[in-house]
């Protein structure tokens, strides 16, 4: 059976979405998306370091459409893996894992993989939304749209910027 890593945020969990709402309670305006385009997390939003720092970031980011469907049917046909760098944030690590617990209740602990590198990662597959984590993989990689990497040619990865691409493409 293939082994296919899975990340957390800004795959499964929609953390521009967090911020974006964080950053408008915050200063009352919200940004736009293409204000965004090309700058990673956390110098797109002023305040993004004291946002993941903070209680419950993690633990209340929405969810990526369609991710919960096509995991669920992927964890059926692969040996998936959710593999986070959440030791950058100590409080993310139980906020993640609670946060899998609710909303990916097929994922049991065993296939929670929170760290500090992922070039330990040994699978198949992998998706992910970095390429500091996909350019090392050895593997099939498959890098998810987000705004900090838009403007990057995906070069040897291939981009999806929606679960329903990675359904056509896995299952």
């Amino acid at each position: 059976m293939k082994r296919i890593a899975v990340d957390m945020d800004g795959v499964l969990a929609d953390v521009y979405e967090q911020f974006f709402r964080l950053d408008e309670q915050a200063t009352g305006k919200r940004k736009t998306l293409e204000s965004v385009i090309g700058v990673m997390e956390l110098e797109a939003f002023e305040l993004g370091m004291q946002h993941v720092l903070s209680d419950n970031f993690f633990r209340t980011a929405p969810v990526m459409k369609d991710s919960q469907k096509i995991l669920e049917q992927l964890n059926k046909q692969y040996e998936v893996f959710i593999v986070s760098s959440a030791t950058e944030f100590p409080k993310s690590l139980t906020e993640k894992q609670a946060w899998l617990g609710e909303h990916f209740p097929f994922i049991g602990w065993k296939q929670m993989v929170f760290c500090g590198s992922k070039t330990i990662v040994q699978a198949d597959i992998m998706i992910d939304d970095h390429f500091k984590n996909l350019n090392h993989f050895n593997g099939q990689t498959i890098l998810f749209s987000q705004p900090h990497n838009q403007l990057t040619d995906a070069g040897k990865h291939t981009r999806v910027s929606t679960w329903k691409e990675i359904e056509h493409l896995l299952l």
